[in-house]
């Protein structure tokens, strides 16, 4: 729960956001690709840590709960929903955004360019850092492979 009650999805996916396919690649770490795929596995082997936004770390990653049918499939979800960290409307969400439909296709797509990131991927780092530090949660920016 936040200080403003259960954590709430965005309304969409964020641009910068692993799942969407529209997401340059190469923007985050391999580490936030690898967390992806480990909630592919089935309910009870996930892990039970909410996926929250990059971009607005108080927020649930909408681009997750989007990129499954039922994101009560989510062993976190289901988790958060028993405990009031999360929204119910958590458990509904859904979203007209292209998503990838597995975190390990995200995951791939992410980090096929994370060596040699282009101008898109670059831009959206630069704005990605600038956000976060103006809201007061700066991101560690990797210099590996850039």
């Amino acid at each position: 729960m936040t200080s403003t009650g259960p954590a709430r999805p965005r309304k969409t996916p964020c641009a910068s956001c692993p799942y969407r396919c529209a997401a340059p690649s190469g923007v985050w770490d391999p580490e936030e690709y690898a967390k992806l795929e480990r909630y592919d596995a089935e309910t009870m082997d996930q892990p039970a840590a909410v996926f929250h936004c990059h971009l607005g770390p108080r927020d649930v990653c909408a681009g997750w709960l989007g990129h499954r049918e039922h994101p009560t499939d989510l062993l976190a979800v289901r988790l958060g929903l028993l405990d009031g960290r999360l929204d119910p409307s958590c458990a509904e969400y859904t979203t007209g955004v292209p998503l990838f439909d597995s975190g390990a296709a995200a995951a791939a797509h992410g980090i096929q360019d994370i060596t040699a990131p282009d101008e898109r991927a670059r831009a959206t780092i630069a704005k990605i850092v600038r956000v976060r530090g103006a809201a007061e949660d700066p991101v560690q920016v990797s210099t590996r492979g850039r």
